[in-house]
């Protein structure tokens, strides 16, 4: 199950992606991808609908940022010995941790706002993790459950 948001920036919709390439309306289920929609027992129930029965979206939509009513956007850099090396970096003891305006977060297709005086921009991001409840010193064996 592909879960997305499509429409005009500030006023996306909640979408599910068909194994034909198919945007599916889901705004019958969930007012958006956000929130309560990522709760696990919301994700179990979407995952038993049936992509067909649910309205196809016409024409080519604009596909928004993956998730809305982003609270943090955590950054992690030179955590992978390629892109390090790519840098000219070396990959640092401890991960290096920063954070993001949220609005920073755009639709696959969107322009990237570069902020005046930026000297260096990275383009690379391998990752993105949505965290469904809070989290505070979870072990490795129960970051899964998070």
């Amino acid at each position: 199950m592909k879960l997305l948001r499509y429409g005009e920036m500030g006023s996306e919709r909640p979408g599910l992606l068909d194994q034909d390439g198919t945007i599916r309306d889901l705004s019958a289920y969930v007012a958006d991808i956000a929130g309560t929609a990522l709760h696990p027992a919301s994700l179990e129930m979407l995952s038993k609908l049936d992509p067909k029965s649910l309205p196809a979206v016409s024409g080519s939509p604009r596909i928004g940022a993956c998730v809305a009513g982003t609270g943090k956007f955590i950054c992690i850099g030179l955590n992978y010995s390629d892109h390090a090396a790519e840098t000219g970096a070396t990959v640092p003891p401890e991960p290096i941790i920063f954070m993001k305006a949220s609005s920073a977060i755009v639709g696959p297709d969107d322009d990237v706002l570069i902020p005046r005086g930026s000297v260096k921009t990275d383009w690379e991001v391998e990752l993105g993790v949505v965290i469904g409840k809070t989290a505070k010193y979870v072990s490795e064996d129960d970051a899964l459950d998070y």
